[in-house]
């Protein structure tokens, strides 16, 4: 199967991310994508953490979601949804959750991040758990031919997060993300490329990549890694399409030749 991460630099106007996404998402199933994922916070780059609160839906019902499923539909592919928030009743703080959505629009998964990022180097303040709740379960799905593995931004620093999602193993984990600058610069292609070498699975990552309105400044980068670690396509910065193949037999010959998850004793 083909596979596509969408890079966004999303702005405060919901309008004009969806706008946006719906480009992408076209010229990804143009390009012959079977599934294509946005990136986190794809919707909405708010001008203050608590601008989620006010766009916020309830799980199964709002325009972001009628959207993702549209899309989903409209151009017959699996779709990663990014993340959007979604407030369960009663409740103050929302979930950053990722949804995925089957080629005939169905809700097919959802998994709410369960890493909430937190980060200050005197420059850069970062915390969301001041208007997020972490989720509190992983989440994998079988996608016609592949089992994917779910993950958002923070989480690819918690490894055994995917390892409870390696039984069975996956075939490809999806990390849709924001990474900031300073932390993306870092970390962002050695993590990525670690959780691919780990699990001998293919990488799927999305993620915003640009100057926002907001003032913020994101890494970028979005990428797709094979599992011998190799980098298969990249985009540095601005919106985009990456595309790369996942191919079966190539899991198989890793596998094989290193039997690394075989040899697990933890």
């Amino acid at each position: 199967m083909k596979i596509a991460a969408l890079q966004m630099v999303s702005t405060p106007d919901v309008a004009r991310n969806l706008e946006a996404a719906a480009a992408l998402i076209a010229r990804a199933a143009s390009l012959g994508a079977g599934l294509a994922a946005l990136p986190e916070y794809f919707c909405l780059m708010g001008r203050r953490d608590d601008d989620k609160l006010t766009i916020a839906e309830t799980p199964g019902d709002g325009p972001i979601q009628r959207f993702l499923s549209t899309q989903a539909r409209q151009h017959g592919l699996w779709l990663v949804g990014g993340t959007l928030p979604l407030r369960e009743p009663g409740r103050e703080r929302v979930h950053n959750s990722n949804l995925v959505f089957a080629p005939d629009g169905t809700l097919a998964a959802r998994y709410d991040k369960m890493h909430l990022f937190a980060f200050d180097n005197g420059r850069e303040q970062y915390d969301e758990a001041r208007v997020l709740d972490a989720g509190t379960m992983p989440v994998a799905l079988q996608a016609g031919a592949l089992r994917i593995g779910l993950s958002v931004c923070y989480d690819l620093r918690f490894p055994e997060l995917y390892r409870a999602l390696a039984v069975p193993p996956c075939d490809l984990l999806c990390v849709p993300s924001a990474f900031t600058y300073t932390t993306g610069q870092a970390h962002w292609e050695l993590l990525l490329r670690a959780r691919a070498v780990e699990n001998q699975c293919y990488v799927l990552a999305p993620a915003q990549g640009g100057k926002h309105e907001n003032g913020r400044r994101t890494w970028g980068h979005s990428l797709i890694v094979d599992p011998w670690g190799d980098v298969l396509a990249l985009q540095a910065e601005g919106e985009g399409v990456v595309l790369a193949d996942v191919d079966a037999a190539r899991l198989q010959v890793v596998r094989t030749q290193l039997p690394a998850l075989a040899h697990r004793r933890l």
